[in-house]
């Protein structure tokens, strides 16, 4: 047994992340079957008169539905390569071609893509994979899976395209399958998904609301079963554009969607992952319909982390992000609880998290709406903000907080000396208070003290008073 085996018996709380990877990580679920025919080499579509070409162009997509082994690289090289110049030469044609995509070819070009994209995804080869340490595995088959997905993004966007015909071609198993997809490890794929996913919204109208839900019903299952699905960045990046081209007012289907899906997303541990998408897509709604911004606000409040620093800091960045879209009629809703936080994160030990929250401090719109509620805000900070000057351990801390206390007083010079005093005075009475607790106390402990001396002396007392009579075991009964 080797001694990191042994280590991880005795240890199951090890880091497995630490361990070295010897090479690549690739993985596949394509392999070929025994009964597979051998690719032979077609004539090429521009060596053949315009009649002809159209049978051999579905001669050529048949032919790309025949999957390789890409685990073992030596396996078939004649076909791979075949088919590779293939996909090539369709990918060129549909591209410069005019008139070539005619009704026969929709399905043929559509079960040769899902011949080769529709698989079962392999497991992980690190059962701790974390997205954010380890490297992804690679798809094995990526050569050809990267020009069938070029020659399906250039047939979604040639000129020729009729989304009257492909409608019955691609519909709802269809986009099912190809969301399943966007759990793969493999970063290019999702890419490449992300603009397939793009474009069928796009075409297909019928199809928009069907996508949405299904998109719902990933974010859901991620968020409250699995809290693993690797295409969430990348489902958030299409609904960043999608939310971007709602109509207004906007439906009640894309409120809930805001509430119920996309806030508690902010409550995953790898939200780190996608929160630059999510942000986007909650600030995009907030520019959509104002009235939006308390709903949001209190929803984060409510998940907001307890003890995740990094996430706090995500969050801080998010809250920025909304203020400098906010209208100031909102701003008063939302100003008391999302203060009374913002002094929860500068009192914070972490001095990232202090930090990140006093940068509001340096927006000069947030300023200005400060500004407008001095009296209300300052009330809130300033307990924090004193305390914090007098007792941070960090340096630039106390200076930033510093910075702050002056902007206060210059904003309103009069209520910072009654809020000065007014500390002080109650930090008086908790001084007073603090001393008589401790002297309640040591009262308490004398007395504790005097209670146990007088029970001792009670029992010596009473030890002393009535002695023991000797008992004598050999004593016998006689009979009368």
């Amino acid at each position: 047994m080797s001694s990191g085996a042994f280590v991880d018996r005795i240890d199951p709380f090890a880091k497995r992340s630490l361990k070295k990877k010897s090479k690549k990580s690739q993985g596949s679920s394509r392999y070929r079957n025994s009964q597979d025919v051998e690719l032979q080499q077609l004539p090429l579509l521009k060596d053949v008169n315009a009649a002809e070409q159209e049978e051999l162009f579905i001669k050529k997509l048949r032919q790309c539905c025949v999957a390789f082994d890409f685990m073992d690289p030596m396996a078939d090289l004649k076909g791979k390569e075949i088919k590779r110049s293939t996909l090539n030469e369709l990918v060129e044609y549909i591209t410069a071609g005019r008139g070539v995509l005619t009704e026969p070819i929709y399905p043929e070009t559509i079960k040769m893509v899902s011949a080769n994209l529709f698989r079962t995804l392999p497991p992980s080869e690190n059962p701790d994979f974390d997205p954010e340490e380890d490297d992804p595995t690679l798809e094995a088959s990526w050569p050809h899976l990267q020009l069938v997905y070029e020659v399906f993004l250039r047939f979604l966007e040639s000129s020729d395209f009729q989304p009257a015909i492909g409608k019955k071609v691609i519909d709802q198993k269809f986009v099912l399958q190809l969301l399943d997809l966007f759990d793969s490890e493999d970063p290019r794929e999702r890419d490449f998904l992300k603009t397939v996913l793009h474009r069928i919204y796009g075409k297909f109208l019928g199809l928009r609301a069907f996508i949405r839900k299904q998109i719902n019903n990933i974010f859901l299952r991620f968020v409250y079963e699995t809290e693993h699905f690797n295409g969430v960045g990348e489902l958030l990046e299409i609904l960043g554009s999608i939310i971007n081209g709602f109509a207004l007012p906007l439906k009640v289907e894309h409120k809930q969607f805001l509430v119920k899906v996309l806030l508690p997303l902010h409550k995953v541990k790898c939200l780190s992952l996608y929160h630059a998408q999510l942000a986007y897509c909650v600030v995009q709604f907030l520019e959509k319909d104002a009235t939006l911004t308390e709903p949001v606000v209190r929803g984060l409040l409510k998940f907001w982390p307890k003890t995740c620093s990094q996430k706090e800091v995500m969050f801080l960045g998010e809250i920025e992000e909304i203020l400098d879209v906010i209208e100031p009629s909102q701003f008063v809703k939302i100003q008391e609880p999302l203060f009374r936080q913002v002094a929860r994160c500068v009192s914070s030990p972490h001095f990232q998290v202090a930090e990140r929250a006093l940068y509001f401090w340096n927006n000069e719109y947030i300023m200005s709406l400060i500004e407008e509620n001095n009296q209300v805000i300052m009330t809130i900070m300033f307990p924090a903000l004193y305390r914090i000057s007098k007792e941070h351990w960090n340096q630039t801390i106390v200076a930033l907080v510093y910075n702050v206390l002056k902007t206060f007083m210059e904003m309103n010079s009069k209520l910072f000396d009654e809020l000065t005093a007014n500390y002080k005075s109650e930090r008086q009475k908790e001084k007073r208070k603090e001393k008589e607790r401790d002297e309640m106390w040591k009262k308490l402990a004398e007395l504790e003290i005097e209670r146990r001396n007088t029970l001792e002396r009670n029992a010596l007392a009473a030890t002393s008073n009535n002695p023991v009579p000797a008992t004598n075991t050999s004593m016998t009964r006689t009979r009368p």
